[in-house]
């Protein structure tokens, strides 16, 4: 909703502030004070922000409602110790996973997440097939979106990010960023340790 509130104002021409649109007071204020708004198109966006305050208002009471399992919110938390991980890319990763031992290995769970397609090889050639539909659609959406933001957070990730974008795709960047993601999940899950004491215990098998 809030990427239609700011495609609706890029259509009409409008010019605004992105780190501020999805602010209640510079969203009234520009309603109200830019001449560049048909007035036709105002209560369509006024829909648009209340249906975003009431999905923020649900989100909050569902994660209120998870948060009185004590179980569910320790693994959480440990979760979240992973850059870019926040509550709602860890709760959704924990209710939809559910036992992380279900997977053999990460590349099942990446899978899982429908983080990969299959490759076709002909020749020297290898190319990389459509992600498949055969997958999580709640999981994929999650992660991708984490991973969008992964790289503000994390250097390692950036180089991820940056080394994948050099190859001339941000998509397939973005990609590898969630794709590593998933790995790190994995393997908090599987010790049950915080993100930082995993990282130290693989250096020093490495």
């Amino acid at each position: 909703m809030k990427n239609k509130i700011a495609v609706l104002l890029m259509e009409a021409g409008v010019s605004y502030n992105k780190q501020k649109l999805h602010k209640v007071g510079y969203f009234r204020e520009l309603l109200a004070t830019n001449q560049d708004i048909d007035e036709g198109l105002k209560p369509l966006l006024r829909l648009c922000r209340e249906t975003v305050v009431r999905l923020g208002k649900t989100e909050s009471a569902l994660v209120r409602s998870l948060e009185r399992d004590s179980f569910l919110v320790e693994r959480v938390e440990r979760l979240m110790t992973i850059p870019a991980v926040g509550p709602i890319t860890a709760f959704t990763w924990a209710l939809e996973v559910g036992e992380v031992q279900r997977f053999s290995s990460i590349k099942k769970a990446i899978s899982y997440c429908g983080l990969c397609g299959a490759e076709r090889s002909s020749a020297d050639i290898t190319k990389r097939m459509p992600l498949s539909k055969q997958r999580n659609k709640h999981l994929q959406t999650v992660l991708i979106e984490a991973a969008k933001m992964a790289p503000r957070n994390s250097p390692d990730l950036a180089m991820i990010y940056d080394r994948e974008k050099q190859k001339g795709n941000a998509n397939r960047a973005t990609l590898a960023v969630a794709r590593k993601l998933v790995a790190y999940l994995v393997a908090v899950d599987r010790r049950q340790k915080e993100f930082l004491t995993v990282e130290r215990e693989n250096r020093t098998a490495a």
